[in-house]
């Protein structure tokens, strides 16, 4: 499975934008697809994910402000970033992980895509 994630870029604090991420392949089982983000010089943690069952979760520094959502049908996830501030910025980076009868567990992970939020 390859993740190809789009829609990152600048933003001004207060506005909008929208992270979209494709798997192209064959999804397993039961699974969750969501988003991370990473600064210069911190770790990789969690913003968002959504379960294949619908259940969703949030990091609490993006609640009310961001929401997840997800297309099964074209296996496909979204971040929409509304009043993004500074210290979102980050690279973002997609991710599918689970299970199925056959495949075991699984863990991929997009290339990233830069959000850069300033005036």
């Amino acid at each position: 499975v390859q993740l190809v994630e789009s829609g990152g870029g600048l933003v001004r604090p207060g506005g909008f934008l929208r992270l979209s991420c494709a798997a192209l392949g064959t999804i397993s089982g039961i699974n969750a697809m969501g988003w991370y983000c990473q600064a210069p010089g911190n770790q990789r943690e969690l913003v968002a994910t959504v379960a294949s069952g619908g259940r969703i979760n949030y990091v609490d520094s993006v609640k009310g402000r961001f929401t997840i959502s997800r297309d099964n049908a074209k296996n496909t996830v979204y971040l929409q970033m509304n009043s993004p501030k500074p210290e979102d910025t980050a690279v973002y980076y997609c991710n599918l992980k689970g299970w199925g009868v056959g495949v075991g567990n699984y863990d991929y992970w997009g290339q990233g895509t830069q959000v850069t939020v300033s005036s």
